[in-house]
């Protein structure tokens, strides 16, 4: 009987060519190399870190949500630091302004010109630090950014870095000052992390490091040009019929739930999954199959993710909301009812 792993690398199309498995396993091991220099900057929280690189592979932005002091804002920066990548941070306030994001027209008295001055937007990895803490039309600035990849600065449209990652954070605590991000803009990141507390061992280790005086820094692993090339070989990861189907299945149980025999989670949700979901899912199904080493995405790629890619796209009612049941516990339901294949 054949195994797992190998029905879904035989695929269900005899002409396809799975990508070579020695290139893989290569740029895999870079990519291990990368979680290797961030772990060496963050005690634990091996999850996030994990989620992070995969949204740089899959080129999938990442929202990450948790109290104050969990080294979200560390994490980015051991990011960046080892791949050698522009990076730049912008704490959200309520001031800020859209030219205070993308840039803004300079008059030049003594030509009489004006002169396109670019702002923070331009660059690799963009940090949005409390995005939720920013106004309306901040917010629309930087959709544009994330979903067009490019932005508008007097009239002229001025293209973004070919690897151009937002990476955002938000409070769940406070909502005095704060904008609740609106559907549109949260239907752009790939993931929503939920950051939790480390655990007591890891929180020791912690606590020896930051008052010892140890702080390491994350080294340069890797570049742009090659987290670029690693992208293509990302896309490249073969991904049988019956996967796509998988996360269909996934995907639609979240508008409609009682076509996966959950019928009484029906009247818990107001709004399912988009499409983008859907895409999103098997993009980072293929990124996390990558940093196993292999060249074809397995029903476990699509679960470990699951929840990450759909928490922040399924709406739910004020009923769901009296009975206490939140998105992670309705995808749970939806995971365990969904046949896998």
């Amino acid at each position: 009987m054949t195994s797992l792993p190998e029905r879904f690398a035989a695929g269900s199309r005899a002409d396809f060519a799975l990508p070579d498995a020695a290139q893989i396993e290569d740029e895999a091991q870079v990519a291990s190399d990368v979680m290797t220099e961030m772990g060496r900057v963050i005690v634990g929280q091996r999850p996030m870190l994990e989620r992070l690189l995969i949204g740089l592979l899959a080129n999938g932005h990442v929202l990450l949500e948790g109290v104050p002091g969990l080294a979200k804002t560390l994490a980015v920066r051991a990011l960046a630091g080892s791949i050698a990548a522009a990076f730049h941070r912008i704490q959200f306030t309520p001031d800020l302004l859209p030219a205070d994001l993308i840039g803004t027209m300079i008059y030049n008295q003594r030509t009489g010109d004006f002169t396109v001055q670019k702002g923070p937007v331009f660059t690799n990895l963009l940090l949005a630090d409390e995005i939720n803490r920013a106004p309306a039309k901040v917010q629309s600035a930087l959709l544009e950014a994330m979903q067009e990849k490019q932005v508008t600065i007097g009239g002229q449209t001025f293209p973004l870095p070919d690897l151009f990652l937002v990476l955002a954070t938000q409070n769940p605590i406070e909502h005095e000052g704060t904008y609740p991000l609106p559907e549109a803009q949260v239907d752009r990141f790939m993931f929503k992390l939920v950051v939790t507390y480390p655990d007591r061992r890891e929180e020791r280790a912690v606590l020896d490091r930051m008052t010892d005086g140890s702080e390491p820094q994350a080294r340069q692993v890797l570049d742009p040009a090659r987290v670029l090339s690693a992208r293509r070989l990302v896309q490249s990861i073969y991904a049988d019929e019956r996967i796509k189907e998988y996360v269909l299945d996934l995907v639609t149980a979240t508008r409609r739930p009682a076509e996966a025999g959950l019928a009484e989670l029906t009247p818990l949700v107001e709004y399912g999954a988009s499409p983008r979901a859907a895409i999103f899912l098997l993009r980072a199904a293929k990124a996390h199959a990558f940093l196993q080493g292999r060249p074809y995405v397995t029903p476990d790629d699509i679960k470990a993710l699951g929840l990450d890619v759909l928490r922040h796209r399924v709406i739910l009612t004020y009923r769901a909301d009296a009975e206490g049941v939140g998105p992670d516990a309705l995808l749970g339901r939806i995971f365990e009812a969904v046949p896998v294949p």
